[in-house]
């Protein structure tokens, strides 16, 4: 295969995964924002710690193995060494196997011992079970997704990702709605089972991709049978040379999974202990942020009361005052986290274009086309995050009112919302200066800064949510906290050893400039289409609509006055040539 052949390969192969990943991220954001208009604050708690164990030992399972899998067909392919591959893929399927199996036992037979002591939360219980076969189903999928990627071929890694998004947003949805309207008498019971029947969608669609690879893997394998006669090596030798590429991606993978559970599980302990103190008389709190402790009184009180109603007839109630009113808490919490995401999901396909680009130049040893493709990397991250970070800030209220259809408390809901659109915006500098380091083969200091920012996160968190005066309002907090620190670490990082770092003045003034006009463009028409439009889900639709596209018009404009792109970033875009020559860019 000649070098032409192999960029386009890879460059396609690239533009396959960036397509598809586009494509699942917009399908779970589509899951996730009915999501939280369908079920209660305290479901939504359950769904979203289930969530995070899935995550943690979905990270742990299969973070590295993938890419060492992928690397090591891909190398045996070269050397025409089929039996080695072959036997390369049977290792790693049983590792996969094994780690699924794992993960599953801890998920399935110790599901009420990770729900009470690791999520703090024993009535998440149904939803971890719900997971079970997805962690086991994933694990499976990685083996039959690294060796086709090892092949080059990324259409198995796609096809399959969007049939599991397709099944989790169509089955998720449909069961937690049939649940939620069904003949339960148990409200509390249908609440976490609802939750549950949206997490059951995630492990049927993840049962439907395992049927979908192995198909194709069966079909693939029947029409490639030619023989040859390379001896391959030890079952041994290929795991622990496996293990050895895999360990140091899955450390590098997992440090965020394992802080956000750190973080479930001291949110939801600290919010008990101070609902503790709050059912035992806590009483004088003043000054409290945006009057959170009042609310948080009134939240116990309410369910308090609905506990003392049910225990009339029913002795054996599962309601619990304290654990609901923290699930409640966490719910609305858990509600805004959906909509912070979306930025960093905007980033995520961009940051993949990003390490092949650079590091292509630094094979080359074109210095100057690293540099402006960093530069220009870092300036598109900016125009995106910045506008996504501040408009969240301006309208967290009226966006999350819109995305729950009024199931949230918005007088919480809000100002957690804007605060986390704050930190959304670091995140993406975050992720973005992070492949720009690994582009440059500086791999393991932003695992280091990663860990700073996250004792950061801890601490902050366990300080601020056991404060009365803070509550939940300490969480967000405590993630902006840690994304300011790592974001700052990593583009001093870059400033220090890269070569020809990107002018980090020039890049983020102008966005920024822009996004804060933007910000305030949207704040003050938002606020004043509501004096006209607002009591029904149509006007505060067409208001909170209105205001967005009035920031989106105020932004544009000052793109272009302020003459913030150049014509380098937008020749990285397609069609970038007419778009320079529209908007008169040399």
């Amino acid at each position: 295969m000649s070098n032409q052949q192999k960029k386009n390969t890879f460059y396609g192969a690239a533009a396959i995964l960036a397509m598809t990943t586009i494509i699942v991220k917009v399908i779970g954001a589509i899951y996730k924002i009915p999501l939280t208009a369908l079920l209660s604050d305290e479901a939504y708690g359950d769904f979203n710690a289930a969530y995070n164990i899935y995550t943690f030992f979905l990270t742990i399972s299969t973070a590295g193995l993938p890419v060492a899998l992928s690397k090591t067909v891909s190398e045996c392919n070269t050397l025409g060494r089929r039996n080695q591959k072959s036997r390369v893929f049977q290792v790693a399927f049983f590792a996969f196997l094994f780690m699924g199996l794992f993960s599953f036992v801890c998920m399935s037979v110790f599901s009420p011992i990770v729900a009470k002591y690791v999520l703090q939360n024993e009535k998440a219980v149904f939803a971890v079970l719900a997971l079970s076969p997805a962690v086991l189903c994933t694990c499976i999928c990685s083996a039959f997704r690294g060796y086709a990627q090892g092949h080059m071929n990324m259409v198995p890694t796609g096809v399959s990702q969007v049939i599991e998004a397709l099944s989790k947003m169509f089955l998720g949805l449909a069961l937690a709605f049939l649940i939620l309207n069904s003949a339960i008498p148990d409200e509390d019971l249908k609440n976490r089972l609802s939750a549950s029947g949206a997490l059951l969608g995630v492990s049927i669609g993840s049962i439907l991709s395992v049927c979908y690879l192995v198909f194709n893997h069966i079909r693939t394998n029947r029409r490639d049978r030619t023989p040859s006669s390379d001896v391959p090596d030890s079952s041994r030798s290929i795991l622990s040379h496996l293990l050895k590429l895999a360990v140091p991606i899955t450390l590098s993978s997992c440090t965020l999974s394992i802080v956000n559970l750190i973080d479930t599980n001291l949110v939801q302990s600290q919010l008990q202990t101070v609902f503790t103190a709050i059912q035992d008389g806590l009483t004088g709190i003043s000054n409290s942020v945006l009057d959170i402790f009042p609310k948080a009184v009134e939240i116990f009180q309410e369910n308090l009361a609905a506990f003392q109603a049910e225990v009339l007839t029913n002795p054996d109630t599962q309601l619990n005052p304290v654990l609901d009113s923290a699930r409640g808490l966490y719910g609305i919490y858990g509600k805004t986290m959906s909509i912070y995401n979306l930025p960093f999901n905007l980033m995520v396909p961009f940051t993949a274009c990003i390490v092949p680009a650079v590091s292509a130049c630094i094979a080359r040893r074109d210095s100057l086309g690293a540099h402006r493709t960093t530069e220009s990397a870092m300036r598109i991250s900016a125009l995106i995050a910045l506008p996504c970070g501040f408009g969240l800030f301006a309208l967290g209220t009226p966006i999350i009112q819109l995305l729950t259809a009024g199931n949230v408390d918005e007088t919480i809901a809000g100002p957690l919302l804007s605060i986390l659109g704050i930190a959304s915006l670091f995140v993406c500098i975050q992720v973005v200066a992070s492949a720009i380091l690994q582009a440059n083969g500086i791999i393991n200091l932003p695992i280091i800064t990663m860990v700073i920012g996250g004792v950061a996160k801890v601490i902050v968190s366990y300080t601020l949510v056991g404060n009365p005066k803070f509550m939940i309002y300490g969480a967000p907090i405590g993630t902006l906290t840690c994304f300011v620190i790592v974001s700052v670490l990593n583009l001093i990082i870059i400033k220090r050893l890269v070569p020809q770092p990107p002018r980090l003045i020039p890049v983020f003034v102008k966005p920024l400039i822009a996004s804060l006009f933007m910000a305030a463009a949207a704040w003050g028409c938002q606020g004043l289409l509501a004096r006209y439009f607002s009591g029904s889900f149509i006007k505060n639709a067409i208001a909170t609509g209105g205001g967005i596209l009035a920031g989106v018009v105020v932004y544009v404009i000052l793109i272009v006055v302020l003459k913030v792109l150049s014509k380098e970033d937008l020749e990285m875009m397609p069609k970038g040539d007419k778009i320079a020559k529209l908007l008169r860019i040399r």
